[in-house]
């Protein structure tokens, strides 16, 4: 692929350069690991970017507290909304309060009880529907204009974009270039802001997106050249049971991803046993999406230096031991 652009799309690398600079000093800078057995099974040189280690325990903390980060006065008075199923959820709640501001969070009923809990315990008022009978975002907006609040959705707003792409501005500055970056998927929020990231400190960089094959509406909206949408997917991975891929994530992706590849639960399963066993990190299904993709061999790159994103490890430990278990 040759240098991309990025003239037209929503955010650029000024965007994702001044968003690590707000969040130097708030977000962690996690740690990259490596593994030799990783390596000998995909045949390339693997660098996980451990954001299962970030506060709240993903990546979403870092676009979060750029977007509220980035608020006037007045807003942040009235305070935020937002809607997610667990990990933008427990962002938006930590964030506000870094920021002092009130939060609404708009979860799903059968999110894990887990991410409900903290999302609560960092002092948002949580607010409950049914993920397959309600609309998340129009409950969204109904509350954001009853009480005035400022709306922050999971992905596809320009400040949470460059939010999440601090994490390859990061892993870059760690472990030097990059020949390919590898990144979970659900709305693109991540994706977009990482795509960004590495062509702008790694020219001639391959981007590639991981979306579970139950829910692969970014991998048939590339295919066919516009947004598709899909029912809510049935998957393991719930941080990425999206419909539609974002109205700004996608013009990103377009340009700057070179594909989209999926994996199935069983597989993510199997990443989740070898992250436990042989890494020692406790990653949730949606954090595995990347590495499943290469340790699975679904995404040969023998012989290149590729990042993976670790995205999260927010899961509940009854269900974590259940997977684990899970036959191969």
């Amino acid at each position: 692929m040759s240098a991309p652009g990025f003239d037209g799309l929503a955010i650029g690398p000024a965007d994702v350069e001044a968003a690590a600079a707000r969040l130097d000093g708030v977000a962690h800078r996690t740690p990259v690991l490596t593994s030799r057995t990783a390596d000998e099974r995909t045949g390339a040189q693997l660098f996980f970017k451990c954001e299962n280690l970030q506060r709240i325990g993903a990546f979403k903390f870092r676009g979060a507290y750029n977007a509220l980060a980035r608020l006037p006065d007045a807003q942040r008075r009235a305070g935020v909304i937002a809607f997610s199923s667990g990990n933008h959820a427990q962002a938006i709640a930590l964030s506000a309060r870094l920021l002092g501001m009130p939060s609404v969070v708009v979860m799903p009923a059968d999110a894990p009880a887990l991410k409900i809990a903290a999302t609560r315990g960092y002092g948002a008022e949580v607010v409950l529907y049914d993920r397959y009978t309600e609309d998340r975002e129009a409950i969204g907006a109904r509350i954001a204009r009853e009480r005035g609040m400022t709306l922050v959705p999971p992905y596809d707003h320009p400040d949470v974009m460059a939010g999440q792409g601090t994490s390859v501005l990061e892993l870059i500055d760690q472990v030097g270039p990059l020949d390919a970056l590898v990144v979970c998927l659900g709305g693109g929020g991540l994706l977009s802001g990482c795509a960004v990231a590495a062509h702008h400190r790694a020219p001639g960089v391959r981007v590639f997106g991981v979306e579970p094959a139950a829910g692969n509406d970014v991998q048939q909206s590339l295919r066919s050249g516009r947004r598709v949408r899909i029912d809510v997917p049935h998957t393991i991975a719930d941080g990425a049971q999206t419909q539609q891929v974002g109205a700004l994530t996608f013009p990103v992706i377009q340009r700057l991803v070179e594909d989209v590849v999926t994996v199935d639960d069983v597989q993510l399963a199997r990443t989740m046993r070898f992250f436990a066993e042989r890494m020692k990190l406790v990653v949730e299904p949606t954090g595995c999406l990347a590495a499943a993709a290469l340790l699975e061999g679904v995404l040969p790159l023998p012989g290149l230096r590729v990042g993976i994103i670790v995205s999260g490890g927010n899961i509940a430990l009854e269900r974590y031991a259940e997977l684990l278990v899970r036959d191969p």
